[in-house]
């Protein structure tokens, strides 16, 4: 089966995606990892986007597109692949049709904006042993204070309600008209996130069975 997980930022996509990675035993096709491992193979496209990476450009479409296709045709995704992260807009989707790329099903996971903010803001990570805790979801035995190492924990750049909002704001203006462009195929299928992972989880599984 070939999917996409559709989702705001902090939705919960990753967690998701490792889910139907298990039940269906299908690669997940991350954009950002496999930018990194084109370029560590030094593949034909990985040379491509490291020029851009270098000169501190954003790396194009069509060379995202191109290292996507790279990956595409490695023998563990001949049974499919769940795409996250791609495509974020609509020409994106649209080159991917140009590949000649049959997706079977879009699995957008909807969470209002607001938990997200919630969600996302009240992640705190240590910044000597990395470990990451969140004030309702995951508390430190003594407050705001890692478990391992004693350091005193902090909240990233990404995770403030002001960087959260923004990040929302581009998914809404470019990511989510996708949802119409895949609507219109009959390819969309919107799981609603719950508070529990594994009830979303039964959610994304009955989506793949219909």
């Amino acid at each position: 089966m070939k999917l996409i997980l559709l989702g705001a930022p902090g939705a919960g996509k990753g967690t998701q995606a490792e889910f139907i990675c298990g039940k269906l035993s299908i690669p997940t096709i991350s954009t950002g990892n496999i930018i990194r491992a084109a370029l560590k193979a030094g593949t034909e496209m990985g040379l491509k986007a490291k020029e851009f990476i270098d000169n501190g450009q954003l790396v194009p479409d069509d060379v995202v597109i191109g290292i996507i296709k790279e990956r595409l045709s490695e023998d563990d995704c001949q049974n499919g692949f769940i795409l996250d992260g791609f495509p974020r807009t609509i020409p994106q989707a649209e080159a991917l049709d140009e590949m000649g790329i049959e997706i079977d099903k879009v699995i957008d996971i909807e969470v209002p904006d607001e938990k997200i903010v919630a969600r996302m803001s009240g992640r705190r990570v240590c910044p000597k042993c990395g470990n990451s805790y969140h004030l309702i979801y995951k508390q430190p035995a003594k407050e705001n204070t890692c478990d391992a190492c004693g350091e005193e924990l902090v909240l990233r750049k990404d995770d403030h309600p002001d960087t959260v909002k923004e990040r929302l704001d581009v998914y809404h203006s470019q990511t989510e008209p996708l949802k119409d462009f895949y609507g219109k195929k009959n390819k969309l299928f919107i799981v609603e996130g719950q508070e529990e992972v594994a009830d979303t989880s039964a959610l994304v599984l009955k989506a793949l069975e219909e």
